[in-house]
């Protein structure tokens, strides 16, 4: 999605019940994989949807990746190797039927950087995250293996209260709540 002046992106505002129903949509997809030997959340975002995730599908190894691209607004930038701040050592995914959760797939880059190093692990990765943009997706034949919704907005999820309307335009329209 190439974002022009005048359309800014929409906004969507989560409450925690909408996060409750994406949760119950995930629920039975993700039990029809069988049981899963292990977790990665992706920090920040991955946190607390899998702990939720993790909860409710007694899924009782947890680990977490921390993934930084190179802050750019080129196409080229959008390419750039990830750092990986953190990841599991790979003794501890080896093995493993692997669920990795994030917030959203934007881009798509974080959850396949992570898939990719988990597979390269010896694990066998799916991809869950709340909400896929196919529209912003650089991956265009690639998407997560299990999604709550798709969507074309900008979410705001309810424990990112620090987050909020911050780099909306004052006459931007009002973020849509749930």
């Amino acid at each position: 999605m190439v974002e022009r002046p005048e359309h800014p992106p929409r906004h969507e505002m989560m409450t925690w019940p909408d996060v409750d129903k994406l949760i119950d949509i995930l629920l039975p997809q993700l039990r029809s994989v069988g049981s899963f030997g292990g977790m990665v959340m992706i920090t920040r975002g991955g946190v607390i949807p899998g702990g939720l995730l993790a909860e409710s599908l007694k899924i009782e190894h947890l680990l977490t990746a921390a993934v930084d691209f190179p802050a750019t607004a080129n196409l080229a930038g959008l390419m750039a190797w990830p750092s990986f701040l953190q990841f599991p050592d790979s003794a501890l995914l080896e093995g493993r039927t692997v669920l990795i959760i994030d917030d959203v797939w934007g881009s798509g880059r974080t959850s396949t950087a992570v898939r990719e190093r988990v597979l390269s692990s010896g694990a066998t990765p799916y991809t869950c995250v709340l909400h896929f943009n196919p529209y912003r997706s650089l991956f265009k034949k690639l998407k997560p293996n299990f999604y709550g919704a798709v969507t074309d907005a900008y979410v705001i999820y309810p424990w990112e209260s620090d987050r909020g309307t911050r780099g909306m335009r004052m006459f931007s329209p009002e973020p849509e709540a749930n």
